[in-house]
Order: structure tokens, then sequence, then C-alpha cells
């Protein structure tokens, strides 16, 4: 495959500048499909006011996202290596800027779901298109680093997106934060236009009886079962908390709706350093080792967030910085450990598979959330805690299942 670095020696300063230069880009596709997914938590409140619905029906807006992705993911995937990495990342990010173009266009709950589905459906591959270029463009000695400044998207996106795009909404209304988000991608789009590399994929065309049946043998391979479900695990685990931690602090804490910036402001500072830190701890200690510490560690996060008891801001702050760092941060070794079980040939059908698990065992999180968590008489939030638990139950499935995971991996 051509992929611009071919020519140089791995470790060149030419190389590696490459190699930065590459992850910058990509980072920032990330950041704004990031956004416009986590823009949806803090904007919690606003939509349960302006649109007078349940957490339920709060928690369909969320799912309708990640149910879309993963379910159109399990399409992608059939397809995913057999087109040039770069056009295939390109044609999604244009679908993604549409789906959110038509959620800020959306004027009610309904169009809002539509809307939602459609920008899932193309922002999930976004996503899997997005880590597979990281693996194809980074040796597997430097992708923690990689992972780790990929991952912190999140964070970035937390730091500088979501307080701007609540101030937007709350100096105009929640169609403000889609615009913004569109701008954005829209220059991200054209960065990748003229910079990113082409990434041809050695793969003959082949009739889609052919990519069913090699489909089916990427599925049924165990050690690339036994990833999948590391992710399905860890995302089922956090994002039944993640979508209810604004209208939480609202209702349960007493924060202020229009302090909710500060909560993932601070949060998202926090987690820009840890995100560089844990991805070179992977490098260094190895991802194992790293992802073991962590998913101990987040048990105590997971716990404080969800049984949170009314508290100043400070403390709010604080709990939302310990929960960032920490539960999110076991992300970036786990995705090491998966790229390096995946032939490269693969990459992109495992990777779109990888993605559309992640997101259909988020969506399934968010939708039982909301079953579970109701409305107490005075208006705040019942079974929270319940979330918080089962939220520290799977971290434990996960660590014995990543055991498993890294004896499959390859150095690559």
């Amino acid at each position: 495959m051509s992929i611009g670095l071919v020519d140089l020696p791995e470790d060149s300063i030419e190389n590696l500048r490459k190699e930065r230069f590459y992850v910058i880009i990509l980072a920032a596709i990330q950041i704004v499909h990031i956004l416009d997914f986590v823009i949806m938590m803090p904007l919690g409140p606003n939509f349960m006011r302006v649109f007078n619905i349940t957490t339920t029906q709060f928690s369909s807006l969320v799912s309708a996202y990640t149910f879309s992705a993963g379910i159109v993911g399990f399409i992608g995937a059939l397809y995913a290596d057999h087109f040039d990495r770069k056009k295939f990342l390109m044609f999604n990010f244009t679908g993604f800027i549409i789906g959110t173009a038509m959620c800020a266009m959306a004027q009610g709950f309904a169009s809002l779901l539509i809307a939602r589905i459609i920008a899932g459906a193309f922002g999930g591959v976004l996503n899997a298109c997005v880590l597979s270029l990281v693996a194809e463009l980074i040796p597997f000695k430097r992708r923690g680093a990689a992972m780790g400044v990929i991952m912190s998207a999140f964070s970035i996106s937390s730091v500088v997106g979501i307080p701007l795009g609540l101030y937007l909404a709350n100096l105009y209304d929640w169609h403000a934060a889609f615009i913004f988000i569109c701008i954005v991608a829209l220059i991200f789009w054209v960065w990748a236009l003229f910079f990113l590399p082409s990434v041809k994929v050695d793969h003959e065309p082949t009739s889609l009886v052919q990519n069913m049946k090699n489909f089916k043998k990427i599925m049924i391979q165990p050690e690339y079962l036994i990833s999948f479900l590391l992710t399905v695990i860890l995302a089922f685990g956090v994002f039944g908390i993640i979508p209810f931690i604004s209208p939480y602090m609202v209702r349960n804490v007493g924060i202020a709706e229009k302090d909710l910036p500060f909560l993932y402001l601070v949060g998202g500072i926090c987690t820009i350093i840890s995100s560089r830190i844990i991805g070179k701890a992977c490098d260094r200690l190895g991802s194992i080792k790293v992802f073991t510490y962590l998913a101990l560690i987040s048990i105590f996060p997971m716990l404080l967030m969800t049984n949170l008891p009314p508290a100043p801001l400070w403390a709010a702050c604080l709990t939302s910085a310990f929960f960032m760092v920490f539960v999110s941060g076991r992300f970036i070794p786990a995705m090491t450990l998966i790229s390096g079980v995946v032939k490269p040939k693969e990459r992109g059908t495992f990777m779109s598979l990888e993605n559309a698990f992640r997101q259909l065992g988020a969506g399934v999180s968010s939708q039982l959330a909301g079953i579970i968590i109701t409305t107490g008489a005075a208006g705040q939030m019942v079974g929270y805690n319940y979330v918080g638990f089962i939220g520290v139950g799977t971290s434990f499935i996960a660590l014995f299942v990543a055991y498993r995971v890294v004896k499959n991996v390859v150095v690559k």
C-alpha cells in the first residue's frame, strides 16, 4: 500500500514529523465527531425542558445515534477493506456533516431524532475510519502515544467545544450548538482533503457474496470476538452513566444549568493532560498493565459520580474530572491492545465491526439507563446509583477479558 512514508526510514525525523501531522489531522476529525455526540449530554436539561420529555425519551435521543452507528457499521464493514482509507473517511465525513446540519435545522423532538439517526449512520463509521488510519500510519511501538492523542479528542471537546457550544445554546438556543459544530467540521474536512495521504488497500474487487464470506470469516475468529467483547463491555459500563451526568448534576446535586460548562472545562483540561500520560505509559509499561490500574481505579469515580449528594460547584467539578480521567482513560490501553490483534489487510473491516459493537453496547446501555432512572416527586433523578453499580461490575469483567485479548496481540 502507498501511504507516503514507505521511502523513509521508520524512525527518521521527517517520518516522525509526518506521523505527528497525520495524527493531528485525525485527532481534529475525532474532536468534531466526538463533540457532535457528547454535546447531547450537557444539553440534556435543555432538551427535557424545551421538549417536555422524560428521561427515557432523552435516552432515545442519545441512543438513536449509537444504534444507528452500530447498525450501519456492520454494513460498512462489508466494504471497509475495499476502498482507499482516505476516500472512505471523506465519504463518511461528508455524510456526517450533512446529518449534523439536519440537527441544526430540526424543529422538534421527532425531527431531531431522525437527524441524530442520520448523523450516527455516518459518524460511527467515521470513528472506525480514523482508528484504521492511525493503525495504518503509525507503527505499533508508537501507537499508544498516537492513540492517547486521538482519545484526547473527548477531552478537547470538553474543554473547548462543549463550553462554547453551551454558551451559544444559552445565548441563542440549542440549534446554535449544532451550527457551530458544522462550521468547525467543514474546516477539518478541508484539512483532511488536502493533507491526509492516500492509503490504498491491497484488495481485489469482490462480489457481495465474497464480501459476506470474508465478513463471516472475520466475525468467527476467536481472537477477534474476544476483542469485540472488550469494547462492548467498556461501552456498556460507561454509557449508562455519561448521558445523565448533566441532568443529575442539575436535579440532584443542585448545580445551575448555566454552570454546567465548568464541569466539562475542568474535566477536559485534566484529561488532556492525563490522555498523553496514559498513552506514553502504554508504550513504556505495556498496555495491559496500564489498563489493569485504570480499570481498578475507575470503580471509585463511577460510584462517586452516581451517588453524589447536593454539593458546591467545586466539588462537582472535581468529581467530574476524577470520572473523566480514569473512566474514559481505560479506552486508550484497550484500543492500543485491540489494534495489535488485527491483521493489516483486515483492519478496515475489523475496526468497522469493533466500532459497530461498541456503539451498540453504548446504545443498549443508555437506553437501559433511561428505563432504570425515574423522576421523583421533587423532580430529582432516582435510580442513577444502580447504573453506577452496573458500571462497576463491567469494569471487573473487562479486566478479565483484557487479559484474554493481550494473548492475541501481534506486534506490527
